[in-house]
């Protein structure tokens, strides 16, 4: 925990292009006296500063940052972008951004097709960056949190139509031309060559018009993206036949209407299908915002009044009614009710909800009214952070995402350099002819596409991420997603998270009456207790039914236990001091029972009626029903767990011994356990860290991954790198799973992307013809690009079903 007399804050930093550069902001900042602790997050841009409260302020830290050549970024906005097509689109989009006035840095993710910018607000505003998104070529759609469900999807199907009607057309047009190409009509070629001009124009301006636009915009910007390499391809094919036609320097064997307006449908009905297939990408973030209501009934002087959900204020009494689902956060102030937390915290059973207790926005009222007060609402929901979470990490870029950007920033003009190639060898070097040249160009201008590569990860991490949303796991960022794949190490912490975190009756041992009797007589005694251990054994006693008696005479023996009359019987429950101290005798057979339940790391409690031991009941911090499973799960994993503790070494082996654990770290005080996770990464270890995210905040922020275990809706979000919804230890296994199962698939579509076009390019620049004779057509090429695009989408896709191995394991 942070000392009282410390400040700690964050602060956004701009200007970080590696590791090395998070490396020196820490330096500078740790040189500003009275900063105690300074960690900056090179995949989040943040630094997280402990510092002073006194004797430093922001300013001070702000003014190091700058020093050290870097910047601090005031606010943030989420734009929805429409038009990308490509990893270059990424580029211009990004570059049209950056180079707005108190812009500092702006990221674009493909799959989600939303610009991420941070700004200075006193010098750039949203209206400046929606002139330098259109005047770019493509489509301002507004702010993400502004633009409704409704609208976007509206938006989304405008878009699809006019693809679809492109396509369509082009296809209907350019088969029955590709069928006069190639059937005998008896037609003569002078005026078939007219005719088909005078039909494919038209056709072929109206289909290929979006890829000559965006073509001319990014040239206009300076940029090479791909559609110019696809209005040259397409281009070339036109002008050729139209050259054929009127016979200026081309002959009539130089008809490729038909070629022209196929290659331009075919690119269209690819970016149809990817559009269609990165659409399903974010169907988990619309799941989430489909959560919240619209509006609320809200009580005011006993009257019910309805309002739009944005409009409430903390503070506020609002009615929930049977079926309806809760609009905001807070604590029920009359009615009783079962809740289902489901879509939140995938428990299927409803939760009773009653007077004092809290309710979480998004969530769905079952059987009866509730009135509630309302505690956090719009941005701060528990719902809003969630949904803000998640889009923030499907927006970030893991590590191995810089390849492929690497790698499209050198693709186009590598392309344009092997397709002029290929046609100045075929025509001018080996003497072929000039229509195989023509086709040999305009192959490799077709078949080239970077837009596998683009789409390879942020496909990945926008379906992983939501998958994990939907599995109960809220991964931060595609850092922690990477970082995850790589542990070695899994560092538990004990209490309250391997166990239960408060003490529970485990064993009960009767001599001479029997368990309920047992339990009835010691509850009846316990409950006059405020003692942990006393209130453990009459809360077990309640749940067993046990019939509690009078207790007469109640007496408690400092450090000792609790003396007094039951049913006129004299009644000790207390240790071996307090039997010995009343004469009580232990029999052997107790002795040897009690010396096993002490191994096991559990407090044995004796009780005597009337002179003599009754029985025995052991009371611990119980392990969770899950830490075994999923111990053993990490173990097939062959990863390494060990556990770390405050408690003594004894008591700390035998509660590891239950759990299968046998690295033990023990008598560890809460401050060092950080420096215990150090340790082990100074041995070579990347360690995950699993922890409630409250008291262990510095070993969660230490460990190469923090892994926060929450309980169910009463989640601290911000409190590590992973945050587990559910209190189930086999989410932290499923963590590590759901991340090795996204780098898998990354590392997949990167693999195929480069695969793709390191096959298909020597094949368009006519690499076969010598051995087998085969020319790549055009219409080919355009085929196969538009289908490279559509597999990638398609292989991340499948993430969506996946199913952790853990997520099958029995509970228990």
């Amino acid at each position: 925990m942070v000392d009282e007399q410390k400040k700690r804050t964050e602060l956004k930093i701009t200007g970080m292009e590696c590791a090395t550069c998070a490396v020196n902001i820490e330096k500078s900042l740790g040189a500003v006296e009275n900063v105690s602790r300074a960690e900056v997050n090179y995949g989040t841009g943040t630094a997280t500063v402990e510092y002073e409260s006194g004797k430093v302020s922001v300013g001070d830290l702000e003014k190091a940052i700058r020093d050290a050549g870097y910047g601090v970024v005031y606010q943030e906005a989420v734009l929805k972008v429409g038009g990308m097509v490509c990893a270059t689109c990424v580029q211009t989009i990004q570059t049209a951004l950056q180079e707005i006035e108190g812009v500092v840095r702006a990221t674009v993710n493909l799959a989600t097709e939303k610009a991420y910018v941070t700004y200075n607000p006193s010098v750039a505003g949203i209206a400046q960056m929606r002139s330098a998104i259109e005047a770019a070529g493509y489509q301002y759609l507004g702010l993400a949190e502004e633009l409704t469900e409704e609208a976007e999807k509206a938006a989304v199907q405008r878009d699809l139509r006019e693809k679809e009607k492109r396509f369509l057309v082009g296809f209907g047009v350019s088969i029955p031309l590709m069928l006069i190409m190639y059937l005998p009509t008896g037609i003569p070629m002078h005026f078939l060559a007219y005719a088909m001009f005078v039909i494919a124009t038209p056709v072929f301006a109206y289909v290929a018009y979006p890829i000559f636009r965006a073509a001319a915009l990014a040239l206009r910007n300076r940029t090479l993206n791909m559609d110019v390499m696809y209005a040259m391809g397409t281009g070339v094919a036109y002008l050729a036949s139209v050259l054929g036609t009127f016979e200026v320097v081309l002959t009539h064997e130089f008809m490729f209407y038909d070629t022209a307006i196929m290659l331009a449908s075919f690119l269209i009905l690819g970016r149809y299908l990817e559009a269609r297939a990165k659409g399903r990408t974010s169907e988990a973030i619309r799941h989430l915002v489909g959560l919240r209501p619209k509006t609320a009934t809200v009580v005011i002087e006993g009257r019910e009044i309805e309002k739009p959900v944005e409009d409430l204020a903390a503070g506020d009494v609002i009615m929930v009614r049977p079926g309806e689902r809760i609009p905001v956060d807070g604590k029920v102030v009359r009615g009783e009710s079962y809740v289902d937390e489901s879509m939140l915290t995938g428990e299927p059973a409803p939760v009773q909800r009653k007077a004092g207790d809290r309710l979480v926005g998004g969530t769905l009222n079952r059987n009866s009214v509730l009135e509630f007060t309302a505690e956090k609402v719009g941005r701060d929901t528990v719902l809003s952070q969630i949904i803000r979470l998640v889009e923030e990490a499907q927006g970030s870029k893991p590590p191995v995402q810089r390849i492929a950007d690497i790698a499209v920033s050198y693709f186009i003009p590598a392309v344009l350099i092997i397709a002029f190639s290929a046609f100045i060898l075929w025509y001018a070097v080996l003497g072929s002819t000039l229509l195989f040249a023509l086709t040999a160009l305009i192959s490799v201008l077709v078949v080239a596409c970077p837009c596998a590569l683009g789409l390879a990860t942020p496909t990945a991490v926008t379906v992983g991420v939501g998958r994990g949303a939907e599995l109960g796991i809220l991964v931060r960022n595609g850092e922690a997603l990477e970082l995850a794949e790589k542990v070695t190490t899994v560092l538990f912490d004990k209490t309250g998270t391997l166990t239960k975190g408060r003490p529970e009756v485990t064993d009960l041992v009767a001599y001479s009456i029997d368990e309920k009797t047992l339990l009835g007589i010691t509850g009846a005694m316990e409950k006059n207790s405020s003692h942990p251990l006393a209130e453990a054994i009459a809360r077990r006693a309640a749940e067993a039914g046990a019939e509690i008696a009078p207790v007469e005479s109640f007496d408690t023996v400092e450090g000792k236990g609790v003396t007094g009359k039951v049913l006129g019987e004299e009644v000790l429950v207390g240790n071996r001091g307090l039997m010995k101290d009343r004469g009580v005798a232990l029999p052997p057979p107790a002795e040897e029972e009690a010396s096993r339940l002490e191994a096991l790391a559990k407090t044995v409690v004796f009780v005597s009626i009337g002179g003599s031991l009754a029985g025995i009941i052991a009371v611990a911090d119980a392990l969770k029903g899950t830490a075994g499973p999923a111990i053993r799960e990490l173990q097939r994993m062959n990863l390494n767990v060990a556990m770390i503790t405050g408690d003594n070494q004894r008591t700390a082996d035998a509660v590891a011994g239950q759990a299968g654990i046998s690295r033990v770290i023990a008598e560890v005080l809460p401050e060092a356990k950080a420096k215990e996770v150090k340790r082990l990464q100074d041995e070579g270890g990347v360690v995950a860290f699993v922890g409630d995210g409250i008291n262990d905040a510095p070993a969660l922020a230490q460990a190469d991954v923090g892994i926060a275990i929450g309980s169910g809706t009463d989640i601290a979000i911000e409190s590590g790198d992973i945050v587990l919804i559910r209190d189930d230890l086999l989410d932290a296994v499923s963590a590590v799973q759901l991340s090795r199962k996204v780098m898998t698939r990354i590392r997949q579509n990167i693999f195929w992307a480069f695969a793709y076009n390191a096959a298909l390019i020597p094949v368009g620049a006519g690499l076969l013809f010598p051995l087998t004779g085969y020319v790549f057509r055009p219409e080919l090429a355009a085929l196969a690009m538009a289908m490279s695009s559509v597999t990638v989408v398609s292989l991340s896709l499948t993430l969506k079903t996946y199913i952790p191995p853990a997520k099958k394991l029995v509970s228990g």
